[in-house]
């Protein structure tokens, strides 16, 4: 079958339930890789077109699936591999409900979904050996996690607060009483 029918029948097979369908319930056999890819930016790629259509590419997030170090989109009856660049989402809003320690982090990923920062949702920061740029990121569901967008970033470097750690100063933000690092002082 062509990637391109490989496509159509993928979403074909997606139950339509309200809520994310049960895709860690799922184990099909696996049926190859397509030609599809999701950029850093967020952008989904479809035989190296990038796919224009919103509810095409929220309809295929609900399906994603990470095992290792790989990617798939799962149903009943499928299991097909795809590239993600980065991470499959990208946190492109921040709601701030309250402050201080009692603060809630609230991200919008780029297809709609919803996370308060936590204990079920942390934040982590990478930083690059090299360049000493950081990636942030925050854990979307189960584990599939949202690069946070720059904007989104420089949002939480406004909100962040100095603290001791280990005799070091970091700066950190407040979530459902975490305290996350993102960056030395």
């Amino acid at each position: 079958m062509s990637d391109s029918g490989k496509a159509s029948d993928l979403l074909a097979q997606i139950p339509k339930a309200k809520g994310l369908p049960p895709v860690h319930l799922w184990n099909p056999d696996f049926c190859g890789d397509i030609d599809m890819r999701i950029a850093r930016d967020g952008t989904w790629y479809y035989l190296g077109t990038p796919i224009g259509r919103k509810p095409m590419v929220r309809l295929f997030s609900t399906i994603i699936r990470r095992d290792g170090d790989d990617y798939f989109l799962i149903t009943p009856v499928e299991k097909v591999g795809i590239r993600v660049d980065d991470a499959p989402f990208v946190a492109i809003a921040l709601e701030v409900l309250g402050s201080g320690e009692q603060q809630v982090l609230r991200f919008t990923s780029n297809v709609d979904d919803q996370v308060e920062a936590g204990p079920a949702n942390p934040l982590r920061v990478e930083i690059d050996p090299v360049t000493q740029e950081p990636s942030p990121y925050v854990l979307m569901r189960s584990n599939l996690e949202a690069l946070i967008h720059r904007n989104v970033f420089y949002q939480l470097v406004e909100l962040a607060m100095p603290r001791i750690i280990d005799d070091e100063e970091w700066l950190g933000v407040w979530s459902q009483g975490e305290f996350y690092l993102i960056g030395r002082t």
